[in-house]
């Protein structure tokens, strides 16, 4: 193992303690991954974060194989379908975060995207927060209707799951993770109201644009994202 591909493992092994700490992930839930040379790095199976070490991240590539099959101890995650598939078809992105946290998995049990009732809506690539319907966890059609929720996006909600985000870091598609169960949270907290007035694409497209300008959080490539 070389020391770039263990500086990764610890990387991706503090993230995956960082999602649970920050209350986006209960128990052994959720999925993270990361990028590396013919396929990705994932979380295993199973194994509370607690207890994992680097050496227990899975390196496979993109089809599910291992990468290194005889020091494979682990599993991957049963969820390493959907990992693969947007990795392989989102060359941009290195890293991707899947967890059920509590407001964001609250609406996506309705079906229910996020739309531009506030601004930071913007921060995962549009105008909305797209819901991908509902399909058995571990499939090759849950992957399928996430890359579509996901197409000029780095965010979507899974409907009776979680949700799923994306960046060029783990930095990155961890925060972007609290980002959208704050703005789930938002969004719950608004309905009690009734539904809330949105703000409309032109004013979106301004948003993003600022936001490009400004490399807000340091999200350089969304300004090549389009609503």
């Amino acid at each position: 193992m070389s020391a770039t591909e263990f500086e990764l493992r610890q990387e991706l092994l503090e993230a995956a303690r960082r999602l649970n700490r920050s209350g986006l992930n209960q128990g052994t839930s959720g999925n993270l991954s990361a990028r590396i040379s013919g396929g990705l790095l994932i979380t295993p199976s199973s194994l509370p974060y607690e207890q994992m070490q680097p050496a227990d991240l899975v390196a496979i590539d993109f089809s599910g194989k291992p990468l290194v099959a005889e020091a494979q101890l682990r599993r991957p995650s049963s969820e390493w379908r959907l990992h693969a598939d947007i990795l392989a078809k989102r060359s941009e992105l290195m890293a991707v975060v899947h967890c059920h946290s509590i407001h964001a998995t609250a609406l996506a049990c309705h079906g229910r995207s996020i739309p531009s009732f506030h601004y930071m809506v913007v921060m995962a690539g549009g105008s909305s927060i797209r819901c991908a319907p509902y399909e058995t966890f571990g499939t090759q059609q849950l992957s399928e209707v996430t890359l579509k929720a996901l197409e000029q996006r780095s965010a979507c909600l899974l409907a009776h799951h979680g949700q799923v985000t994306v960046g060029c870091s783990l930095d990155q598609a961890l925060g972007l993770a609290v980002e959208v169960e704050t703005l789930a949270h938002m969004f719950l907290q608004a309905l009690q109201l009734g539904e809330p007035p949105v703000l409309g694409e032109g004013e979106m497209e301004r948003v993003r644009e600022q936001m490009a300008g400004l490399h807000y959080g340091g999200r350089n490539w969304q300004k090549d994202q389009t609503r």
